[in-house]
């Protein structure tokens, strides 16, 4: 069970830092609405333009520290947690515009996976 703790800890950290460091500005079909880069779909979800930098900087920062949680353990449930509430709230703004499930999967996939690391 721990490699598969392990496994979920890098999945979620190198996902975040995928979409926050090298897919921000790229457009992909998990976007939500219409939108072709992530300041776009924060537009979509109504949030201010403000918040994008505050959240993706939390987000890769609570990634680094899950990844940091591979060799400090302490650091893993509180990172683990964090996300979990972002995700949640991921998910909310793609019910919220009505997004299809392939666009709300993802972020759903981990969420339950942050929920599982946590516990």
């Amino acid at each position: 069970m721990e490699t598969l703790d392990l496994a979920f800890q890098l999945i979620i950290a190198l996902g975040i830092l995928n979409v926050w460091l090298l897919r921000y500005g790229a457009e992909t079909e998990y976007r939500g609405g219409d939108a072709r880069n992530m300041s776009e779909e924060f537009a979509v979800y109504g949030l201010p333009s403000w918040s994008v930098p505050v959240i993706g900087s939390m987000k890769v920062l609570l990634a680094v520290l899950l990844i940091l949680g591979l060799w400090l353990p302490e650091f893993t449930q509180p990172a683990a947690v964090g996300l979990a509430i972002f995700m949640t709230g991921a998910v909310v703004m793609h019910i919220k515009v009505r997004d299809s499930i392939k666009k709300t999967v993802p972020a759903l996939a981990m969420l339950v996976l942050c929920v599982l690391t946590a516990v």
